[in-house]
């Protein structure tokens, strides 16, 4: 059973990502995280909650990260609409916050569990990672995994280089990237191949209830949102691709590389600088010396979708039983 901290940003994919890692029985989710990001850390956190409260869960809510490391705040409004999770009904939170801030409870649950027993899961913006390294250092060595939902090796949805979490706070998600710990980067060009299909939505409706009202809703606006933004036909859900990577390791495919976040580019700033190790065409020196430590990210290339359908499903389905160990 893997272990895992989900730090999102609910957000119409976080919440479906809550939904995967607290219905599949190989997640054991030990807390939900809030960083700003998608909207104000307010709303984040009260959706959250509501994510929480429409499918039944219980587990603690830390409120994290109120803003970036250094760049200026900016929401996803245009997108989640005005509450952060615009669609379904937002439900009144069931219990009461954790009262640890997020990065006090990111840092208290890795140093307190057995080493390498815990993986942190970043779907939103970095910033409470990065600030749990320079709180407690010694995590890196610790935890198991960093599955990051973020950038793009090919074209960004910000700007035509720069996905919205790492251009949010590119300096916490450079701060990711370099810390001495195994990281896979879940990004763009492998997330929008996990597409919320009309089959699977069909696939969620047959099962019913008030949890998948909530899917369906959630989908409904966002695949709208995400029609008149960047004419998909129907929604990506970017963030459960990360806790269904660590479900089934073999959903993805993976390469090494070394990744870097460009910080200053007046054009580029955010952009994921991809050089991968073994892929022809894809390795780019420059004549510099790079050691094979140097390669040290794997970054995800393309998703088995029937298996990923599969895992959504299932985890709804579980859900919405009326005995379910959750």
């Amino acid at each position: 059973m893997e272990k895992i901290i989900l730090d999102c940003d609910p957000g119409h994919d976080d919440a479906i990502a809550i939904l995967l890692a607290a219905g599949n029985p190989h997640i054991d989710l030990l807390g939900i995280t809030t960083v700003a990001g998608n909207h104000t850390i307010e709303k984040v956190t009260r959706n959250a909650l509501s994510v929480c409260a429409a499918a039944g869960i219980r587990i603690p809510v830390a409120r994290g990260a109120e803003c970036p490391l250094v760049t200026p705040q900016m929401v996803g409004e245009y997108i989640h609409g005005d509450s952060g999770l615009d669609g379904p009904i937002l439900l009144p939170a069931t219990y009461e916050l954790d009262p640890r801030h997020a990065v006090d409870f990111i840092v208290e649950t890795v140093m307190t569990h057995e080493p390498k027993t815990v993986s942190l899961v970043p779907v939103g913006p970095f910033t409470n990672i990065a600030l749990a390294v320079r709180t407690e250092p010694r995590i890196v060595e610790r935890v198991k995994k960093v599955v990051v939902m973020g950038g793009a090796y090919t074209r960004g949805n910000v700007t035509p280089g720069a996905e919205f979490n790492i251009y949010v706070d590119p300096e916490a998600a450079e701060a990711v990237f370099r810390a001495d710990w195994d990281v896979t980067m879940v990004g763009l060009d492998l997330t929008h191949q996990a597409l919320a299909t009309d089959e699977l939505q069909e696939r969620v409706r047959a099962i019913g209830g008030q949890i998948s009202d909530f899917v369906l809703a959630v989908w409904d606006f966002v695949g709208s949102t995400y029609q008149k933004q960047y004419g998909f036909d129907v929604p990506p859900v970017h963030d459960a691709c990360c806790v269904a990577a660590l479900i089934d390791p073999d959903l993805i495919t993976t390469a090494l590389a070394d990744v870097h976040v460009e910080l200053h580019g007046e054009w580029t700033k955010g952009t994921t600088v991809v050089n991968f190790r073994d892929i022809p065409g894809m390795n780019h020196t420059n004549g510099v010396a790079l050691r094979q430590t140097d390669f040290r990210t794997s970054v995800a290339l393309s998703l088995d979708w029937p298996k990923f359908a599969d895992l959504v499903v299932d985890a709804i389905e579980r859900l919405s039983a009326p005995v379910v160990n959750r």
